[in-house]
């Protein structure tokens, strides 16, 4: 039976990780997968992840499963951490929040359950978006395409053109949005943009489906969920997948969530079902460690304060790495306006280089990124910095 399949391609991102692993060169850079890094190049466990752990294996008493649907006092923690309190009271029942494995997972629930509830939907995605997104959604079986979003000449959103896109999407399709610092280019929506998506929706009458990946890594972590927030208290409907991966560091651990607000109690129990069910079918049971971990840390008073002082140096680690990044590459006298990079959100951004620009670095100065230009911003350290700069103004001027 297996001879009739045919090898598929490598995944880039993985690819080039295994490329930067094999070589040998001292001063290789690895700007390609999206993992936060520490000023050694390092992903830490973080301190309080560390003290959540150790108080988790002194205590527990349990290895039974917890549930298709995940642990309820987790599935709290995070829709209080996404929402906040008030907006939870508000939405009551119409809110049901479910633990799955990672953002992926969450992503392939509610993929899940769009095509249950409407086998023909279309899901509109970003051009760009983030590479997984498409297989992850049109595995389910739905139609995918896109609206515009990014301007690769002015590095800014397009945003008129987006609005003129979403205001040609019917109800019953659905839009998703990046919650905040946007994978791949890390250009976000103002406010006042997150305002006239809103309106449009309400209009338009399409359902939002918001991929929150980077919670408390762009502004903050109430700034960073200000549309998610604004959409939830104002849509009949809402689907928001979160993440845990980034923000707590547990990758490895698959930690996420996805929350779905209905236009009324009794859809949302009848949909719940549904996402069991298909919880139930995909992998049976979410795991529990991570979910735990984050259970604890977001209601124990101190760890939390720890885990959010941490978060905050993660984030300004990322920021002043972006506007570090502009000063190195206007000190080395580059034609190039690398500003936009300052203005941007989280981890990602494009250089705006050339596909065989980048093959350039990749393999003559061992800086591996992706063909798109995408770079992992938490890459560079004070070590590297010099060569990066003076390496891409060698392939700029080439």
């Amino acid at each position: 039976m297996f001879q009739s399949l045919q090898a598929l391609p490598a995944d880039p991102i993985l690819g080039l990780m295994a490329s930067y692993r094999a070589d040998s060169n001292p001063r290789k850079i690895d700007l390609g997968i999206g993992i936060y890094k520490d000023e050694h190049g390092k992903t830490p466990v973080m301190t309080s992840v560390k003290k959540a752990e150790n108080s988790i294996l002194e205590s527990q008493l349990t290895k039974s499963y917890v549930g298709p649907t995940g642990a309820a006092d987790y599935n709290d923690s995070v829709a209080d951490l996404l929402l906040g309190r008030t907006l939870i009271d508000s939405l009551g029942k119409r809110r049901v929040t479910i633990q799955s494995p990672g953002g992926c997972g969450g992503l392939r629930l509610a993929a899940e359950l769009i095509k249950s509830a409407n086998p023909g939907a279309t899901v509109w995605v970003s051009d760009p978006t983030w590479a997984n997104h498409r297989p992850l959604l049109g595995s389910a079986g739905l139609g995918i395409d896109q609206y515009p979003y990014y301007d690769y000449d002015s590095h800014s959103v397009r945003f008129e053109e987006m609005l003129a896109c979403l205001g040609n999407i019917e109800a019953g399709d659905v839009v998703m949005l990046h919650g905040c610092c946007h994978n791949p280019c890390g250009a976000d929506l103002s406010q006042e943009q997150w305002r006239q998506i809103r309106d449009i929706s309400l209009k338009q009458g399409f359902t939002v489906f918001i991929d929150l990946a980077y919670q408390g890594l762009g502004d903050g972590l109430e700034e960073d969920v200000y549309g998610a927030r604004l959409l939830a208290e104002s849509l009949p409907e809402l689907i928001v997948v979160t993440s845990c991966s980034k923000n707590f560091g547990l990758y490895r651990e698959r930690t996420g969530a996805m929350t779905l607000i209905a236009d009324s109690d009794v859809t949302t129990a009848i949909a719940t079902t549904q996402i069991a069910a298909a919880a139930r079918a995909m992998y049976s049971m979410p795991p529990d460690h991570g979910a735990a971990v984050v259970q604890l840390i977001l209601n124990d008073g101190a760890l939390r304060s720890e885990w959010d002082a941490e978060l905050t140096t993660m984030r300004n680690r990322i920021n002043g790495l972006r506007a570090q990044l502009v000063k190195q590459f206007k000190a080395a006298n580059m034609d190039e306006d690398f500003s936009f990079i300052e203005r941007e959100k989280g981890m990602f951004s494009f250089l705006g280089v050339n596909v065989d620009q980048v093959q350039s670095l990749v393999n003559d100065y061992s800086i591996y990124l992706v063909n798109s230009s995408r770079i992992n911003v938490a890459g560079v350290n004070d070590d590297n910095i010099d060569y990066l700069a003076s390496s891409l103004v060698a392939v700029l001027t080439a």
